[in-house]
């Protein structure tokens, strides 16, 4: 049967099932008991099920949050897919429409029927294919952020940028809050930034490329998006959630529109951080990210100044990264990270994620190409499984950056 099961943290003052069964109606055909047998016929192929519902402990912190005592449960409702048209908007409005406004209940997860799954494009290129356009196959990608932007010009913009890759970074992306101005219009900067990395890769060899910044009123944004194409733009950043999943799945399908797209999670703040209702980050930055047809989903890292619980930043990169009928996306952990930070963010998220950085980047003593190298240097050291404090003799950008932000050496 084609569905899709939503699981729900609900908090109620009484009966968990008897809530669970009023959601299941309420979000499908409205009630039940009362309808004649006939119309409970017709109706039956439409009907939400509750699926099951597991009581969890009391929780004094939930208790205090809400001012009173709650039961607390994890509950399952199967929503039959005749139910709403295949596309996100649909399906999150079926599931979480107006429960949202609830204000108890938190959506952990959505599970797709296999027949729902075949109407999402996923990633159009995918880890696999985000490394051979770099051919980088045995480490993790490194990424720098424009910083300082706004109110320069192209020429300050294209030497940010030469600096940022003779660092030896492999992609690097806009600033989320650079957008269309006098000084850096989007087609001007692809340009511009094209002949900088091309001018790069003629002194050194090394491919990196550029993600320029998608913005302007949605129904502007594919033919913006195609021109950006036709400009050799090399990737495109999009605020996803200023605008939209359904959105950037338009993006993705359109064949026009053929190079990567990075999702950054501006705005999903509004939706995730309550551990009592919203969504889950799981399910908004991984799961329906990747479906959507995201190639990079950025999110916050465990470990700085707004980190995101370990626990969720893990369960982000496996929803990203697990065995689907979609290409992979690339987990990218971010805010905080510093060259440092290098062998936790290995042994947490793996070889087949992208280390991400700003100051860390440009705040480097030698400036961003100083940073760029010492982050290599630490991602070499790490996966050769030298301890930074050893590998720093040898390298002097490395040797710098510990010096100033110190280091977080794994421990098993």
């Amino acid at each position: 049967m084609s569905q899709v099961i939503a699981t729900y943290l609900l908090h109620d003052e009484k009966d968990l099932a008897k809530k669970a069964e009023g959601i299941a109606l309420g979000l499908t055909v409205g009630s039940w008991t009362d309808l004649p047998l006939l119309e409970q016929e017709q109706l039956r192929k439409h009907k939400g099920v509750v699926v099951s519902v597991i009581p969890l402990e009391e929780s004094e912190r939930t208790n205090l949050y809400f001012g009173k005592r709650l039961k607390r449960g994890l509950v399952q409702i199967a929503y039959p897919s005749l139910n709403f048209s295949a596309d996100l908007p649909a399906v999150l409005t079926t599931v979480f429409g107006k429960l949202s406004l609830d204000g108890t209940i938190k959506l952990i997860d959505l599970e797709f029927s296999d027949e729902l799954k075949q109407q999402f494009p996923g990633p159009r290129f995918g880890i696999e294919g985000i490394r051979e356009k770099l051919d980088v196959h045995d480490r993790p990608l490194l990424m720098s952020i424009f910083k300082g932007v706004i109110g320069r010009d192209l020429s300050y913009l294209s030497e940010q940028l030469k600096e940022q890759a003779l660092g030896g970074v492999d992609l690097v992306k806009d600033d989320e809050i650079l957008f269309e101005n006098e000084l850096t219009p989007f087609e001007k900067r692809i340009v511009a930034g094209k002949a900088a990395l091309n001018d790069v890769y003629e002194k050194t060899g090394k491919k990196t490329l550029y993600a320029v910044n998608l913005t302007g009123k949605t129904f502007e944004l594919k033919e913006k998006a195609k021109r950006a194409v036709e400009l050799g733009a090399d990737m495109l950043l999009f605020n996803v959630f200023a605008y939209g999943l359904d959105v950037l799945q338009g993006l993705r399908e359109d064949d026009d529109i053929s190079i990567p797209i990075m999702a950054h999670p501006a705005f999903s703040g509004a939706m995730t951080p309550s551990e009592f209702y919203g969504v889950g980050n799981p399910l908004l930055l991984g799961k329906l990210l990747r479906m959507a047809g995201a190639d990079f989903s950025l999110f916050p890292s465990p470990y700085g100044s707004v980190a995101l619980a370990k626990e969720e930043a893990l369960g982000i990169a496996d929803e990203l990264t697990k065995e689907e009928p979609f290409k992979r996306t690339f987990p990218v952990p971010s805010a905080g990270i510093h060259p440092g930070l290098v062998p936790l963010l290995i042994h947490d998220f793996g070889i087949d994620s992208v280390i991400n950085a700003g100051g860390g980047v440009h705040g480097h003593p030698d400036g961003a190409a100083g940073g760029g190298k010492a982050f290599r240097a630490a991602i070499d050291a790490t996966l050769a499984r030298r301890p930074l404090q050893v590998a720093v003799k040898e390298n002097e950008p490395l040797q710098k950056a510990i010096a100033l932000w110190g280091v977080h050496e794994v421990t098993v």
